[in-house]
């Protein structure tokens, strides 16, 4: 698709390609399309920039993916066609696995994700046919296979897609549950140990960048910022911040209306 240089709502546009794309070529399924719209109305509301109180949750994120002893990103089709690329440069900084886990489950799906990220620069992708050989308890859905050498095993794990019930599982088996969400009002959000409210594409190099710069921190140092992190606090604060940008665009189309240049 063409999209000019100049339209102002052109990285939206891309990013919506890139979700087409995936879709036409089987790593996406149709309803990843209506997850990506929903997305991308949260995405507005927060004004499509990163809200001042995430990066707090990002500089828990870093600490955490760093510290961990099994960290493990897990990843669907949306994912990966949006921030394949960072995802694989994340993993290998912080020495994370990468597992592809599905709530629409295809062999042939699996097999696209897999190629995808390797083509990105992944060495190895779990999760991938009979891979998924473990389950998580009390979770019904596709999403319960995973790797017995990846999410089964994890300490740390990175969920960068709204996913309520494993999120919920996962916490139950005494792991980290990193989340990135656009929604704050999610079970994901709520649930997560640590939620990152902004899109993926956006939180993904900024975690990168976090990571370069905690890295050299003594564990203790790290650890203290895990200790004083609370993730409904920080929820709480993007919530605040999202209730103020709307009353700011209520005031604005107040005055637009009542202009005499109207």
């Amino acid at each position: 698709m063409n999209i000019p240089a100049n339209h102002p709502r052109r990285q939206s546009l891309l990013i919506r390609e890139k979700i087409v794309d995936g879709f036409r070529n089987g790593i996406v399924v149709a309803q990843g399309l209506i997850a990506h719209g929903r997305g991308e109305a949260f995405d507005y509301i927060i004004g499509e920039v990163t809200p001042p109180p995430t990066y707090e949750a990002i500089t828990a994120a870093a600490a955490a993916l760093i510290i961990a002893r099994k960290p493990v990103i897990s990843v669907n089709g949306n994912t990966v066609v949006l921030a394949g690329k960072e995802i694989v440069k994340l993993s290998s900084i912080v020495e994370a696995k990468i597992e592809v886990n599905l709530f629409h489950r295809i062999p042939d799906r699996e097999v696209k994700i897999r190629d995808y990220l390797m083509k990105c620069g992944a060495n190895n992708v779990l999760g991938v046919g009979d891979d998924a050989s473990a389950a998580i308890p009390e979770l019904m859905s596709e999403r319960r296979r995973v790797s017995p050498h990846g999410i089964l095993a994890a300490d740390v794990v990175l969920v960068p897609l709204e996913d309520g019930d494993r999120t919920e599982a996962l916490i139950k088996m005494g792991k980290i549950v990193i989340a990135i969400d656009l929604n704050p009002f999610s079970r994901t959000s709520r649930n997560a140990t640590i939620t990152i409210v902004d899109n993926v594409v956006r939180a993904i190099p900024i975690l990168i960048d976090t990571v370069l710069k905690l890295k050299h921190r003594t564990r203790g140092d790290l650890e203290d910022i895990i200790k004083k992190y609370n993730n409904k606090e920080v929820l709480g604060k993007v919530v605040e911040y999202i209730y103020s940008r709307l009353r700011e665009e209520s005031k604005l189309n107040l005055f637009f209306e009542k202009s005499p240049n109207k």
